[in-house]
């Protein structure tokens, strides 16, 4: 599956355009890491635990999306694009979105 943020694939033709598809993922976090995040905000620094909860979150809806991509029929996906927003107080949700396509 080839996933890309712009419209086209170069040296890819779409033939055909199957719609909107996306994966999302709702985090919350966890007490402890939030100390952890408070303390580490004093002195500054990278929050790790937050860096590897974001990513682990960005691949979860990226699987996500491309798994419903590929029950369309897609062998690829273009426009991809990533949005977070707020659910609940220390919850988060993270969702990515693009087109199914299908290149030759």
């Amino acid at each position: 599956m080839i996933v890309v943020t712009t419209d086209t694939i170069e040296g890819k033709k779409i033939v055909k355009t199957l719609g909107l598809v996306r994966g999302n993922t709702i985090r919350a976090r966890h007490v402890g890491h939030d100390v952890m995040a408070s303390l580490r905000n004093l002195v500054g620094g990278e929050i790790t635990d937050y860096t590897k909860m974001l990513a682990e979150s960005r691949e979860q809806a990226l699987s996500r999306m491309m798994k419903e991509a590929e029950s369309m029929g897609a062998n690829a996906i273009v426009g991809t694009k990533f949005v977070t927003s707020m659910v609940m107080s220390g919850a988060a949700e993270l969702l990515a979105y693009g087109t199914a396509v299908v290149v030759e």
